[in-house]
């Protein structure tokens, strides 16, 4: 197992454990450059979304990802935390069904159109 695979693992535990809600992982490697990998989940409230934003930083700081942060630290609906090759989008409900960015992702995307 690589270094990046055992990340996602951890990640997804984490998000296992403090009871995000419909937890899926894409892999990008053959879709983009910009990560390996993409995990989406739910929250079930802004403070539910906030802490596992949170969790999931502490994660990826502890795992050696010096240069994560969180995005969206202002919004109550959809936090994102970079973790370099391990992007962590984590949704209320609501706006998770409006963006549908795992349809979006986990269709085949020619590689020369999704150069970044």
């Amino acid at each position: 197992m690589d270094k990046t695979s055992d990340l996602k693992k951890i990640i997804l535990n984490t998000l296992d454990s403090n009871k995000a809600l419909d937890v899926i992982s894409i892999d990008l490697s053959n879709k983009s450059s910009m990560a390996d990998y993409m995990i989406i989940a739910s929250g079930t409230s802004s403070r539910h979304i906030q802490a596992l934003s949170e969790q999931v930083l502490e994660k990826f700081k502890n795992n050696g990802i010096k240069n994560c942060k969180i995005e969206g630290k202002e919004s109550n609906d959809w936090k994102l935390v970079d973790g370099m090759d391990v992007i962590v989008h984590i949704f209320n409900p609501e706006k998770r069904k409006f963006y549908e960015i795992e349809k979006i992702w986990s269709e085949f995307i020619p590689k020369e159109k999704v150069l970044i």
